[in-house]
């Protein structure tokens, strides 16, 4: 199997159940924002005794390395549970935030690698290195190493704890297929130093950029698959030491609207943390803002449940600030007339959807919302198409399509996990059926195919091969929701199945679409698996 398959196989997100995580959440956002100044003093105190360098300035291993703000509270947890460090969890969370901030990740560092910090399921990743991938993609997710900076030194020491923790690591890790030890200890370390170092300019430049207040009211839109889109604000209010106290409302696409309260806090410039409570239990938000300060993206998840999270996108709403952030729906069909409701802050203005659209009639217009009937003519162009209102512009938002070629599971593989018979709960698994148009090759299934958006559809699921049949993984591992939403069963041992065995399942699932009198059907593959027992921040 591909490096970047078995990294996605291992690493589809159970729910959030790190004791590390849950930690680093209550302490942060309940530290008192007056200690926040004395991280470096704190860091010598509690940490200089084992961490000394010799030169009065610099501490062995901790000024060898940056993270971002998980990975630093993964490092904390470890000295804690491993070398008896005692911290309150306010000194552990003013530890995290002065680590984080002086010893962080530029954002240009983290790109490509977000996907682990915001929990998203199902991620294939590509490796960088292949030789980095096989040495350390056994066991960890590949943005795991790539979202830390080391010396060649470093990652060498790095090595080293691994065999001394984890003895049978040299066989685990294919000792008869490869000269193991030289690889690890010779030239991984070097090909870890120079992929990620940790000397960088752009984190230097990074550490010049001065930290935004975002205190106001900002104007949020997103998506989160089985349940649709929304629209909201979201009030900052500072508290010092970047924290703030949130406030957050919310409106569905179905009519339905939801509140939370809570405390958020912003690392290294642009990390946003924050834990929420209200309607639909308490959630995290993972976000990232832009270098001016004014947009925030990412992703938010209930925090038991990491696999049911939803997009967001941010924008700080100021004094001439001007912004589109969605269409709803995002797809409009050829032909017909539709009722288009655009999103963002600072609406002003006739609103342009491009050639063969006519707007038919103005609904209602406010500052951060505009709905308008529209009808998109037989023959007018399909693809994406650019959204404007007056001034503002945003790329991309529509689809404009005459039919739907075909459709896919979206993701196509995915994890499931059995629980409920203790303290593990149960992990779903939430799919989309996404329908695409023929891009200019006219065929479907290719790089070029248009995404049109996420359909309502029938699903179900039947064994993925001639062992499941046998096993009758079908009739034992879960469920299907309406809303795409898989359901596994408890977990075993049950006395149903042969030897007694738990309710996992290796499944096909059948995902079945009605466009008009034409019905289209796409398949996927879920593995129900059992628990995930250490689920750390980042895999």
């Amino acid at each position: 199997m591909p490096a970047g398959t078995m990294t996605a196989t291992r690493h589809c997100r159970s729910r959030v159940r790190a004791v590390a995580l849950l930690a680093l959440v209550r302490a942060v956002l309940s530290a008192d924002p007056l200690h926040a100044g004395g991280g470096e003093e704190l860091l010598r105190a509690r940490c200089a005794g084992c961490h000394e360098s010799g030169d009065g300035k610099t501490l062995s291993r901790i000024d060898d390395g940056r993270r971002t703000p998980e990975g630093w509270d993964m490092t904390v947890q470890r000295m804690v549970s491993l070398h008896d460090v005692r911290l309150t969890e306010d000194e552990r969370a003013v530890l995290v935030k002065h680590l984080a901030d002086t010893r962080g990740l530029a954002p240009d560092e983290t790109r490509g690698q977000r996907a682990m910090l915001e929990r998203r399921p199902a991620v294939l990743e590509t490796p960088a290195d292949e030789e980095v991938a096989a040495m350390c993609g056994r066991c960890h997710s590949l943005a795991r190493t790539a979202l830390q900076r080391r010396t060649a030194a470093d990652w060498r020491r790095l090595v080293h704890f691994h065999m001394a923790q984890w003895p049978t690591l040299e066989y685990q890790g294919g000792i008869r297929d490869k000269d193991w030890w030289e690889i690890s200890s010779g030239r991984l370390p070097e090909r870890l130093g120079t992929l990620y170092p940790r000397d960088d300019e752009g984190w230097r430049r990074w550490r010049e950029h001065a930290t935004p207040d975002l205190g106001g009211k900002w104007r949020l839109a997103g998506h989160r698959p089985g349940t649709g889109a929304y629209d909201g604000t979201m009030r900052l209010t500072p508290k010092g030491g970047d924290r703030y106290d949130v406030a957050l409302e919310l409106a569905w696409a179905d009519g339905k609207r939801t509140g939370s309260r809570g405390h958020g806090i912003l690392y290294t410039g642009y990390e946003w943390r924050a834990q929420l409570t209200g309607d639909g239990g308490t959630t995290r938000q993972v976000l990232m803002l832009d270098a001016d300060g004014n947009a925030l993206a990412g992703r938010w998840f209930p925090l038991d449940e990491d696999t049911r999270g939803a997009e967001l996108r941010g924008i700080r709403v100021r004094d001439g600030a001007r912004a589109i952030l969605a269409v709803v729906p995002s797809a409009l069909r050829a032909g017909q007339e539709t009722q288009l409701t655009l999103h963002g802050t600072g609406l002003a203005g006739e609103v342009a959807l491009g050639p063969g659209i006519a707007i038919v009639r103005s609904v209602a217009a406010t500052p951060d919302t505009v709905r308008v009937v529209v009808r998109a003519a037989a023959d007018a162009p399909v693809g994406a198409r650019d959204v404007a209102v007056g001034e503002s512009r945003a790329p991309g938002l529509l689809t404009l399509y005459r039919r739907i070629d075909s459709v896919r599971v979206e993701p196509a593989f995915t994890i499931a996990r059995v629980g409920g018979n203790g303290k593990t709960a149960r992990v779903p698994a939430q799919l989309e059926a996404v329908a695409y148009m023929n891009g200019p090759d006219g065929q479907p299934g290719t790089a070029d195919d248009v995404r049109i958006g996420p359909m309502r559809a029938r699903w179900s699921a039947t064994n993925f091969n001639p062992a499941a049949t046998a096993a009758r993984d079908a009739a034992f591992a879960g469920r299907f929701e309406p809303s795409g939403l898989f359901v596994p069963n408890a977990a075993g041992p049950n006395p149903q199945r042969k030897f007694r065995t738990n309710n996992a399942g290796d499944l096909a699932v059948h995902a079945v679409v009605q466009d008009g009198d034409r019905t289209l059907t796409a398949d996927g593959h879920l593995i129900v698996t059992v628990q995930r027992w250490n689920d750390p921040p980042i895999l």
